[in-house]
């Protein structure tokens, strides 16, 4: 009996001792710093990032900068799990994470940067001018602010370089609807597009077709002087282009004849000349 007391009493100890241990060891655990476990989730986002997991990745990253929000590593994480989704073409998700990002952290450093890629995620999208017009007003939207915000950064520059873009794709999708009313025959809805390339779009690429159409469907529903007006003015901007020679002949129907005539008187003198050499 005493033998038995004796082993319980043991077995006691020993209980206490491995509860004691496990307790210590919960507690180095819990006593181990929110910047270290931040860190570790940190380091396990690059680690999955570099990998090719970018779900997980951004996984990670979030859950860095919720375990310690209040840590220079925070909007660092955060910027992380939107520049994961984006590395993979996930850009509504990343996004979505920026937008949370700029939200946030009012005066963190990189918010050009976040800006910037945020832009991005709605530039890449743009598949078809005429379908993507949300895409297109967005991008147009974030490369503004950055130009506007931050005009000294690395980013400002690509940004005017893409807004120029955007804005012949704007201006490529009013010639789309011009020339859309203009198969179904409704002449002033084409001519406000046309205006409409003129007036906001008139350092792109189709300012002088616009201002063509504008001469040819004024010359055409009977508005003999707005037709003249636009076609001075192509004339005064682009007296070269093909568009003012076209208009030229709409308001001059006398030019063909002229021009063949004086092609004609052309031919000849050169034959006279050759001939004349001849002698």
């Amino acid at each position: 009996m005493k033998f038995h007391l004796v082993y319980l009493i043991i077995a006691f100890l020993f209980l206490s001792s491995s509860c004691s241990k496990e307790k210590e060891k919960i507690s180095i655990v819990e006593e181990e710093s929110l910047e270290i476990q931040m860190i570790k989730a940190y380091n396990e986002g690059l680690k999955e990032l570099d990998r090719g997991d970018i779900i997980y990745a951004a996984k990670k990253f979030n859950e860095a900068e919720l375990i310690y929000p209040q840590s220079i590593w925070a909007p660092r994480a955060a910027l992380m799990a939107a520049y994961s989704y984006f590395s993979q073409y996930y850009f509504s998700d990343a996004a979505l994470e920026l937008e949370k990002f700029l939200d946030k952290y009012k005066n963190h450093p990189r918010r050009d940067y976040a800006y910037y890629l945020l832009a991005l995620c709605h530039y890449d999208q743009i598949v078809d001018e005429t379908k993507d017009l949300n895409e297109i007003l967005k991008a147009k939207e974030y490369f503004e602010i950055i130009i506007k915000k931050y005009p000294d950064t690395e980013f400002a520059l690509d940004s005017e370089f893409k807004l120029e873009l955007i804005e012949e794709l704007l201006a490529s999708k009013e010639m789309y609807l011009a020339r859309y009313y203009i198969d179904r025959e409704k002449w002033i809805p084409a001519i406000n597009r046309f205006k409409t390339v003129v007036k906001k779009y008139e350092t792109t690429i189709f300012v002088e077709e616009a201002l063509h159409r504008l001469v040819e469907l004024h010359y055409k529903i009977g508005l003999i002087d707005e037709s003249k007006k636009y076609a001075a003015l192509l004339g005064y901007n682009y007296q070269s282009s093909k568009w003012y020679e076209e208009s030229y002949k709409i308001l001059n129907k006398d030019y063909v004849k002229i021009s063949k005539r004086k092609n004609k008187e052309k031919e000849e003198s050169i034959i006279k000349k050759f001939k004349d050499l001849l002698k």
